[in-house]
């Protein structure tokens, strides 16, 4: 935990995480403070980006997205400009959902979602027949166990 974060901050973050529409009364409510020095330092925490931003998080299963497929992606060459073409190959796949560059045998993992079976098969077509390409390797995942998109907020 960075030594700039206050018990305050640290509260702050927990909230904001578990409700991002929270309003900043009922956030300094909780928080224990009164509502302008809260916005202020939301906003402080916004500004030197320990707060990235605020989204919805969507159910991909009710929007259409049955198959949720990990991708193990090989390259053929690690050069820095062959990594940075295929993360601009990768950023513009739709069906790419999280791209991690590993250490170790395989150079990326993709997270996809797709509507069906046949659309992420095209996709893999896609996928391999891409520059630096070595081989991909894919898992269908059977379920998922658990899906915590919060960042672990212990006291200190």
């Amino acid at each position: 935990m960075s030594p700039r974060l206050d018990a305050i901050d640290r509260k702050i973050l927990r909230e904001l995480q578990a409700d991002g529409r929270i309003t900043n009364v009922e956030l300094a409510r909780r928080v224990g403070i009164s509502a302008p020095p809260c916005l202020r330092r939301v906003r402080a925490l916004e500004e030197d980006g320990f707060i990235k931003g605020y989204r919805a998080l969507l159910d991909e299963k009710l929007l259409g997205y049955e198959v949720v497929v990990f991708a193990f992606v090989h390259l053929s060459s690690q050069a820095e400009a062959d990594l940075a073409a295929f993360e601009k190959f990768v950023r513009a796949q739709p069906l790419v959902r999280e791209c991690w560059m590993l250490s170790g045998e395989i150079d990326f993992v993709l997270k996809c979602v797709a509507p069906d079976l046949k659309t992420f098969q095209a996709f893999v077509e896609k996928l391999t027949a891409a520059p630096n390409v070595r081989n991909v390797k894919t898992s269908l995942t059977l379920r998922n166990s658990k899906d915590a998109a919060m960042v672990p907020m212990e006291d200190a």
